[in-house]
């Protein structure tokens, strides 16, 4: 045993565990830890001036990565700044240890300034909560904290840190780390099945989900698509890189427009759901979007997702990679030769409609806007896709602009794409430092609307200050597009007087130039269809952050 405050010991068990990052904003009951950092080396704290875009940070890093991160925020209010953030990871899963600071227990129980419930506070949006009660109890909660995080389904944690435990010193030992392989397969038995089923469809079709991401499965899940001859869609809300675009089979994003999601439905006779849910739909709809015969066969282990609103016809708590990997050879080897005809010729009339097919007749069609002023959002969202490197990554969190985007970006690995997953908006200028943390040798663009940007602008400083090559993309169309669209589609009194309230960022607008370089970045204005291609270019060759204030039409007005 070592006699250490605990404070040192929280710092020395995230090192041990594999953190190289604290994201954090301070106050005063973060002293002890801001102290503590000058003696060490191994972890670089990382400063954000407003807590939601801290945690956004620390949830862009564990996302790209898949490696534990670790916010610290101030008491209660700096908790609460965080919630909306730290929700955002919770749907995505991102392993976080989130902790705060706390008053000191022998003041806590006169409610001081500052003072609540932390752990209360953060349990609806965490996989675990708690407050350490004695220094010598942290060794223990924060092991616990690494594990709980990291365990598939994996997600963020939360520890309440008392000044006085941080300060307290005490005789401790810090023990090690504990990883649970949760790496599992079906039985022979249901494998089989699986196959059987898989095989005898007539027309089967495959949404791809969130664990094909976090497990690495887009190549197996590519080799029992084309085993079976089956159309592969994206989810209706696509967040991360699930399936390459220029695979014959690909179809592209299924939507979220019930009635859409029914037509291509109702032409296949199987469903194969890998890797969580992917028809998360945003609107009501008298249409249901799956045809109530449709068999689903599911495979996650996500649990709770696993037949959550339509019902399987086999649902397989397991590993996606490791599921699909013991899958393959078993339909190699049960195949019949009719099976593989019936598969050929599925494939050839899938490639007559498939993503690249759709992209050539979209980008013909978009290519004819390359004069109109403002900017069409498709015409940015090609410029965009087309510039983009190879190995480059998106982020965004461009809500009614991007309706396109994935309908032309190219996607060739994995890290190509982080989105908003949960739809809580103001993530994406934030998850863009910590994604650039995470992946520091790719070019990292994020794409964000104008509405969103405000939310999480203070992140702008910290690319400054890290110097971190990253090109925001602002999509300047003056007000919440997406909601004056929805709001004309639900024909009340604005959709007849054509008035529309609290929507508009126009008296005074807002000056994304002058705010980006008020926070350090250096920013270049795009009005015209010719600029943006130079501007994007110039931008992925500068040494540091650079902001594109890209004007675009409003096409809720079109």
């Amino acid at each position: 045993m070592k006699e250490m405050s605990g404070c040192s010991a929280f710092m020395s068990i995230l090192e041990d565990e594999g953190v190289n990052y604290l994201f954090g904003n301070p106050g005063t009951t973060e002293l002890p830890i801001m102290d503590c950092l000058v003696e060490r080396s191994g972890i670089d704290y990382v400063l954000g001036l407003q807590e939601a875009v801290v945690m956004a940070m620390a949830d862009g890093f564990s996302r790209a990565s898949g490696r534990l991160s670790c916010a610290n925020f101030h008491v209660a209010p700096g908790l609460g700044n965080a919630i909306g953030a730290i929700f955002n990871a919770y749907f995505f899963g991102s392993p976080v240890i989130v902790t705060a600071g706390q008053q000191e227990r022998g003041l806590s129980v006169t409610e001081p300034m500052l003072y609540h419930d932390l752990v209360a506070m953060a349990r609806p949006v965490v996989k675990w909560a708690t407050e350490a009660q004695r220094p010598e109890d942290i060794p223990r909660i924060f092991r616990r904290a690494a594990k709980v995080a990291l365990t598939p389904p994996t997600g963020p944690v939360f520890v309440s840190l008392p000044g006085d435990i941080l300060k307290g010193t005490v005789p401790m030992t810090l023990g090690h780390s504990t990883r649970i392989d949760s790496r599992s397969r079906p039985s022979s038995a249901m494998l089989n099945r699986l196959a059987d089923r898989l095989l005898a469809a007539e027309n089967p079709v495959i949404i791809a989900c969130h664990e094909v991401y976090t497990g690495d499965a887009m190549e197996e899940v590519a080799s029992v698509a084309e085993r079976i001859g089956a159309s592969v869609y994206s989810p209706s809300v696509p967040y991360v890189a699930v399936f390459p675009t220029d695979h014959p089979l690909y179809m592209g994003e299924i939507t979220r427009n019930q009635k859409r999601v029914r037509e291509i439905l109702d032409s296949h006779d199987l469903l194969f759901m890998v890797g969580g849910e992917g028809l998360r739909m945003s609107v009501p709809s008298t249409v249901e979007p799956v045809p109530p015969d449709m068999s689903i066969l599911q495979v996650g282990n996500r649990d709770w997702e696993i037949g959550k609103n339509y019902p399987a016809e086999m649902a397989v708590d397991a590993d996606v990679k490791e599921t699909l990997k013991a899958l393959i050879p078993i339909l190699k080897e049960k195949q019949t030769p009719g099976q593989s005809a019936s598969m050929q010729t599925r494939v050839e009339r899938i490639k007559e409609h498939n993503w690249s097919t759709r992209r050539e007749i979209l980008v013909s069609e978009i290519e004819k806007q390359d004069a109109d002023t403002p900017i069409l959002p498709d015409y940015l969202m090609m410029e965009i896709a087309q510039t983009m490197p190879e190995d480059g990554i998106l982020v965004e969190e461009g809500i009614s602009s991007v309706r396109n985007l994935l309908n032309l970006l190219p996607v060739n690995h994995r890290h190509r794409l982080f989105g908003l997953a949960s739809g809580g908006i103001g993530c994406g200028i934030g998850a863009a430092v910590g994604i650039k943390l995470a992946h520091p040798n790719r070019p990292v663009v994020a794409l964000i609307g104008d509405g969103s940007a405000m939310f999480g602008i203070q992140a702008l400083w910290t690319a400054a200050n890290r110097k971190l090559k990253i090109v925001y993309v602002i999509i300047n169309n003056s007000g919440y597009t997406i909601l004056k669209e929805r709001l004309m589609a639900y024909g009340g009194s604005a959709a007849t007087s054509g008035r529309i309230i609290g929507m508009n960022f126009k008296d005074p607008s807002i000056n994304f130039s002058q705010l980006s370089a008020a926070l350090g970045v250096p920013a270049v204005e795009v009005a015209e269809p010719a600029q943006i291609r130079p501007a994007l270019t110039d931008a992925l060759k500068a040494d540091g952050p650079v902001l594109l204030d890209v004007m675009v039409r409003d096409i809720s007005q079109l």
